[in-house]
């Protein structure tokens, strides 16, 4: 994996069980705001139909690294701030580490005891659609 997920899990693995769900919320209060060009234009982004929450993300290398833009309703935080994690851990890197993060990689940062299995879910399908996007960009 990459040093930057590797350390969002860290992170998240030297808290017990609640401070693990208040990370992710401190996560989710620190989303990236959406670039201007996708603020006009929301349709360039996709809807993550795993999610039960209205959620969408964009996924492109710029500049010969990825860039990661999501956006989600504050009434979701769980599922924002996963997303914020994976905006966090994942832009800036290649398309090829980003790439070869583990699908599982939202089971390793131990919340399966902090949110549901539909949440979890969630989060693994915005992971994949961010690499389905990742592998649809020109390199």
């Amino acid at each position: 994996m990459t040093a930057a997920l590797d350390a969002i899990r860290d992170e998240f693995l030297a808290l017990g069980q609640r401070d693990r769900l208040l990370l992710l919320l401190d996560y989710a209060d620190d989303l990236p705001p959406l670039p201007e060009r996708y603020g006009e234009h929301p349709e360039l982004l996709e809807r993550v139909t795993e999610c039960q929450a209205p959620v969408f993300v964009v996924a492109a290398v710029e500049d010969g690294v990825v860039a990661v833009h999501a956006t989600a309703p504050a009434e979701a935080p769980t599922t924002r701030g996963f997303a914020s994690v994976l905006a966090h851990g994942l832009n800036g890197l290649s398309r090829e580490e980003a790439l070869a993060v583990p699908d599982d990689f939202p089971d390793t940062l131990g919340l399966a005891g902090a949110v549901s299995p539909l949440r979890l879910r969630g989060m693994g399908g915005l992971l994949q659609r961010i690499k389905r996007q990742l592998r649809a960009t020109p390199a």
